[in-house]
């Protein structure tokens, strides 16, 4: 999906509002000054509220399954804010799509 790329400072947050964090496997390539998101960062959630009638539920984790289709970084695909990804719970359990807010507005990958 096309979109500006999202970087490690990008604000996201899950469905339920928690706050997701980027670890980058690959902190070479920067935009912003910040290292890009990519498919093999690891984007993991804090802070989610949701539950269910048996008790807390929250996501842990975004999985991106649609990224940037064209641009890679070290030859893994570049998350951008138009990427489709899933918020999962600790039992991979479907919680939602991620929302990223603010990212930087300069670098747009297809």
């Amino acid at each position: 999906m096309s979109g500006p790329v999202v970087h490690v400072g990008a604000g996201i947050t899950c469905t339920h509002g928690g706050q997701v964090t980027i670890a980058p496997g690959s902190p070479r390539v920067l935009v912003g000054g910040q290292p890009v998101a990519t498919m093999s960062d690891n984007f993991l959630v804090a802070g989610c509220a949701f539950s269910i009638p048996a008790g807390p539920h929250p996501c842990v984790r975004i999985q991106w399954m649609v990224p940037a289709t064209r641009v890679t970084s070290l030859g893994q695909p570049v998350i951008t804010q138009g990427s489709t990804g899933l918020g999962l719970a600790a039992d991979q359990a479907p919680q939602g799509p991620p929302i990223p807010a603010v990212v930087q507005p300069r670098v747009v990958a297809l």
